[in-house]
C-alpha cells in the first residue's frame, strides 16, 4: 500500500515540478527510450539470475506492493492457536497433534488463522518441526538447532531477491546513458535538418538519462529496500514460531511457551501480557 502511495508522490512531485518550471509533459513521452531502457534492464535481470530466483522475485514484488499483514491482532491469533494446540498435546498427548499438522487447513484450531495458513513457509516450518517432535527421542536443543538451520536456509535463499533488484536498479542510470547516446547518434545522422529538429532530438535523448536515474533512485532501489524489510519480518515471524515450539519442547506449560514467543515480536505489533491473557481466556476487550 505504501509503495503505491510513495510511487504516486514521486510521480506527482515530478509532474508538478516540471510543469511549474514551464516544461511540456509530452516531451517526456519518449517511447523509444522507455523500450531501450526497460528492455535492457529486463534482459540484464534474466542474464544475472537463475529461473528459481526470477520466480521468487515475481512473487516478492506483488507481496511487497500489497504490504505486510503483520499486526497485533494477527499475532494474538497466532499465539492463541499455539496455546490451544499445546493444551491439546498436554491433555491428550503429543500424538494428538498429528491430525492438526498433517492437514493444517482442516484443523479446528488452525483453520481460522488465515494469515498463518496463507504463509506456506511458516506452515511447513511449524508442521515439519512438530512431526520431528512426534517421532520422539529428540532433545529440545536439537529441535532448536534444526529450526535455526531452516531459518538460516530461508535467509540464504531470500537474500538474492533484493540483491538482484538492487543491481538492476544500479544499472538503470547506465542504461539511461546508453539510451541517450543512441538518441544522440540518431540526432547526428540528421544534423542537417535544422536547429529545431536537432534540439527536439537532443531533448528526447536526454529523457533517456532522466528515466534511468529516476527509475534507479525513485522506484527500483527503494523497492529492493522494502523487500529487505519484508524478508526481515518473515524471519522474525519464524523466530516467534521457533521460540514457542522450543519453549514447549523444554517442558514449559503452554502459557509460558506463548509468553516467551510474545516477547520475540517487535514492539509495534506485540500484544501486552494482559492483552494476550485476556485473548487466551476469550476476553478480547
Amino acid at each position: 500500500m505504501f509503495i503505491i502511495i510513495g510511487a504516486l508522490v514521486v510521480v506527482g512531485s515530478l509532474i508538478l515540478g516540471f510543469t511549474i518550471a514551464g516544461g511540456n509533459l509530452l516531451v517526456l513521452l519518449q517511447w523509444a527510450e522507455f523500450l531501450i531502457i526497460g528492455g535492457a534492464a529486463f534482459g540484464s535481470m534474466l542474464i544475472s539470475a537463475p529461473l528459481h530466483v526470477l520466480k521468487k522475485i515475481a512473487a516478492a514484488v506483488p507481496k511487497a506492493i500489497a504490504g505486510s499483514k503483520d499486526s497485533k491482532e494477527e499475532n494474538l491469533k497466532l499465539l492463541k492457536s499455539f496455546y490451544d494446540l499445546f493444551l491439546v498435546a498436554q491433555r491428550d498427548g503429543l500424538l494428538s497433534l498429528e491430525q492438526h499438522i498433517e492437514k493444517p487447513e482442516e484443523s479446528e484450531i488452525l483453520k481460522n488463522n488465515e494469515n498463518f495458513l496463507n504463509n506456506t513457509i511458516a506452515v511447513t516450518f511449524f508442521s515439519d518441526t512438530l512431526k520431528v517432535m512426534l517421532t520422539g527421542g529428540v532433545p529440545p536443543h536439537e529441535i532448536e538447532s534444526l529450526m535455526d538451520i531452516e531459518i538460516e536456509t530461508f535467509m540464504e535463499e531470500s537474500r538474492p531477491i533484493s540483491g538482484i533488484i538492487n543491481k538492476v536498479g544500479d544499472s538503470f542510470p547506465g542504461l539511461g546513458i546508453v539510451a541517450a547516446v543512441l538518441g544522440i547518434i540518431v540526432t547526428m545522422n540528421s544534423i542537417d535538418q535544422g536547429a529545431a529538429y536537432v534540439g527536439q532530438h537532443v531533448a528526447a535523448a536526454l529523457v533517456g538519462t532522466f528515466i534511468g536515474v529516476l527509475m534507479a533512485y525513485g522506484f527500483v532501489n527503494p523497492l529492493a529496500t522494502n523487500i529487505d524489510h519484508m524478508i526481515e519480518n518473515e524471519v522474525r515471524y519464524l523466530e516467534t514460531i521457533k521460540a514457542c515450539i522450543v519453549s514447549y519442547a523444554k517442558g514449559n506449560p503452554p502459557i509460558v511457551a506463548v509468553e516467551i514467543a510474545r516477547r520475540t515480536i517487535v514492539s509495534e505489533n506485540r500484544p501486552t501480557f494482559t492483552e494476550l491473557e485476556n485473548h487466551l481466556r476469550g476476553k478480547n476487550k
